[in-house]
């Protein structure tokens, strides 16, 4: 076996390593096995093999891993706008049933009913505008306008 296909063969294993694991830091191992193979096959030196490797890796790593991550990314977008739960946070909703002494009720934000509670244990009475500062699993946390 030449010494070119065995960096090839393990930059495959780097490959399927990374198919198993997140955040593709492994594969750009792999990239730099692919730097080693091509010095191999040119019947360079393993020094020059292993310069390869380590180049080829920093390179992945600078270049190719913060781009690839990006686009695995699907909590954050290009237009800045929030998702999910954290698209209601500085909303204002409306409290349905009243939040009492022990600073939990309900609010109504969007169509839809949350149990609530206040950030400063306050009473607020049904009709109240209050805006949504924060949430806990599925208990908002909102302070009185």
């Amino acid at each position: 076996m030449e010494i070119y296909q065995i960096w090839l063969l393990i930059a495959a294993v780097f490959v399927v390593i990374e198919i198993f694991t997140s955040g593709f830091a492994v594969a750009c191992f792999s990239v730099g096995c692919a730097f080693g193979a091509i010095l191999a096959a040119c019947d360079l030196s393993l020094t020059w093999q292993v310069v390869a490797f380590a180049v080829g890796t920093f390179l992945a790593f600078v270049f190719i891993r913060p781009i690839v991550m990006k686009y695995l990314d699907k909590n954050t977008n290009d237009t800045g706008v929030k998702t999910n739960m954290d698209n209601i946070i500085g909303k204002t909703a409306v409290v349905t049933e009243k939040i009492d002494e022990n600073g939990y009720g309900r609010v109504k934000i969007d169509g839809d009913d949350w149990k609530a509670k206040t950030n400063d244990g306050s009473e607020a009475e049904v009709g109240t505008k209050v805006e949504i500062e924060s949430f806990e699993s599925i208990i908002l946390t909102v302070k009185k306008l």
